[in-house]
């Protein structure tokens, strides 16, 4: 028992890093439309680049930490993610973006180990019963994460400057280079910060082993990754719900200061205090959950949570401005607890099939990489009614509701 504590301590920690990293993307979009002189559809694309490879990363990666084990699958995406942060710095010189498009990738695959191995174990470690509620728990440092990122990390990167070659300045000192050179040199010491605490992270579980658990006692046998997995109704459909939700979900993110800078008409320094509130909206929110789900299922506060989403998305739809901006708010509060909710309903039961399941679902967050473009798509070419795009983040919620209501039927054995 004080193993699994301690393994949990160390699995938190995970949670709130790979927050950070993920977090950071909608500053990053917000900060490579002036350094790379980007429209918001082409900034988009920043997030197409970290979550493709949740697409292309998982089943690999669960064929490896089925072959040795979760401490050595962490430990290898800590170390990938923490090079992928490091090359911030040439990439300061060469300012171009197809090559943070590439570094993005490098990050979010070792994020994607990270995420693989750290759902599932969490799950596992501990009482069936009650996997729902502690990966809340657990997903509660990913708010923390989320908040932070959103709070402070963000400010560092954005100056509140937002010239173009128009409008700089004239007395500016070096002109438009010095000033693109020190918009780009902001973006690299929070990737800094990260690259070092993904590394100490690394080095405490080089010496610190972690508990094995159900499948891992049986890693040699069987298959290194199992399709047939995807035959339990829960599971499949659990994939097609978490591709909604992570598409909504980032939709709505990764264009929040887009939509406060760009549309709404908010300087960058209170919007990114907006985007702190949001976030932690969104950590109040996981709290509560976790909190609410020792009374009630976790199917039934699923459906919930996802319908009150939809209803803010029809206000967001209506309204825009700052009417728009507080339903925002409210959004996060409410998709807090979706991801790990609906993680752990659809990986209930899967036994030694937990870690290509994790895969399944882990692949489903692809949803990130073409949910938001078509929403930044939307907006971008209908300016004057541009809050006509929550339509998309609606119909992801939509499909959120339905599989609450379903899962029952989907998993009559829970």
């Amino acid at each position: 028992m004080k193993h699994n504590k301690v393994a949990l301590g160390l699995i938190f920690c995970l949670f709130f890093l790979w927050a950070i990293s993920s977090n950071l993307l909608p500053t990053m979009i917000r900060q490579l439309m002036k350094t790379c002189e980007l429209n918001t559809f082409e900034a988009s694309f920043t997030e197409s680049a970290y979550w493709l490879a949740y697409f292309v990363c998982p089943i690999p990666i669960a064929m490896f930490m089925r072959r040795y084990s979760y401490r050595v699958g962490i430990i290898t995406g800590l170390l990938i993610a923490a090079m992928g942060g490091l090359l911030f710095f040439p990439a300061a010189m060469i300012k171009s973006y197809g090559v943070y498009l590439c570094i993005f990738f490098i990050i979010a695959t070792g994020m994607c180990f990270l995420e693989t191995a750290a759902n599932p174990y969490v799950t596992v470690l501990g009482d069936a019963s009650t996997a729902p509620r502690r990966l809340n728990l657990a997903q509660s440092f990913n708010g923390l994460g989320a908040f932070i990122s959103a709070m402070f990390l963000s400010k560092l990167v954005l100056s509140g400057n937002d010239f173009t070659r128009d409008t700089l300045p004239a007395d500016y000192t070096g002109g438009w280079d010095a000033y693109i050179q020190t918009e780009t040199d902001s973006m690299k010491l929070p990737y800094l910060l990260l690259a070092l605490a993904l590394i100490l992270v690394a080095l405490i579980l080089m010496w610190v082993k972690l508990p094995k658990v159900g499948d891992e006692e049986q890693a040699a046998k069987g298959k290194l990754i199992d399709f047939s997995a995807l035959k339990k109704p829960h599971l499949c459909w659990g994939v097609i719900a978490q591709f909604f939700y992570n598409g909504g979900q980032t939709a709505v993110n990764s264009l929040f200061l887009v939509y406060c800078c760009t549309y709404a008409g908010i300087d960058e320094d209170t919007a990114t205090t907006f985007f702190g509130l949001y976030m932690l909206a969104f950590l109040v929110g996981r709290w509560i959950g976790t909190l609410l789900m020792g009374r009630f299922k976790p199917e039934h506060m699923l459906t919930i949570y996802a319908l009150a989403n939809v209803v803010l998305c029809v206000v967001i739809m209506m309204f825009g401005g700052y009417i728009g901006l507080y339903a925002m708010l409210a959004v996060s509060f409410f998709m807090s607890i979706i991801y790990p909710t609906q993680f752990s309903l659809a990986i209930d039961g899967l036994g030694e099939q937990t870690k290509s399941g994790s895969a399944f679902l882990v692949m489903a967050i692809v949803g990130n990489a073409c949910v938001p473009q078509f929403t930044a798509f939307i907006m971008h070419h209908n300016a004057h009614l541009y809050q006509i795009a929550y339509i998309v983040p609606l119909i992801c919620f939509v499909v959120c509701a339905v599989y609450g209501m379903m899962y029952r039927k989907l998993n009559p054995t829970e």
